[in-house]
């Protein structure tokens, strides 16, 4: 990652703290929109009994995943690093992987129970970076994502019991 050195930025970030934490956050994202991918792709794919909940439900989670998505390059950007943006560049970043195929409803739920937990590690890796630079606005983004990945995993996960 390269930060264009003719306009320095000056936010009380060292050059050094703002690069770490972009390449967080650039994780971060491209956990992000392997999980809106996923979330959209089971919306259009889901069949069964719980047909209309699950696709309704989906819904709502992948619209919240593409603001978030949105979210986190413009902070990307405000630290003065390029936001990644193409599909090689996240499936080298994310740790949400791709599935394959068509799963039963039931194992999209547990699947995208497992991504969302994986997007809080992810969040929460990033936290100390910010923390230690005073990077307040970015720990509010992650205390934020973090939150409501939490909560969206408790009310997928209880849907499996």
């Amino acid at each position: 990652m390269a930060s264009a050195n003719h306009n320095p930025i000056d936010i009380g970030i060292s050059d050094g703290d703002r690069k770490k934490i972009a390449e967080g956050l650039s994780h971060l994202l491209a956990d992000t929109y392997t999980l809106y991918l996923k979330t959209h792709n089971y919306h259009w794919n889901v069949t069964g009994p719980m047909f209309n909940t699950l696709h309704l439900m989906f819904e709502t989670q992948y619209t919240e995943l593409a603001t978030a998505v949105d979210e986190i390059a413009e902070r990307i950007r405000a630290l003065g690093y390029p936001a990644p943006g193409s599909y090689a560049q996240f499936q080298k970043l994310s740790s949400v992987k791709e599935s394959d195929g068509v799963p039963s409803a039931e194992d999209m739920i547990a699947d995208l129970v497992k991504g969302q937990e994986i997007v809080v590690k992810t969040a929460r890796s990033v936290f100390p970076a910010s923390e230690a630079a005073n990077d307040e606005p970015t720990a509010d983004l992650l205390t934020q994502r973090m939150q409501i990945h939490e909560k969206t995993a408790w009310m997928l996960r209880s849907m499996l019991e």
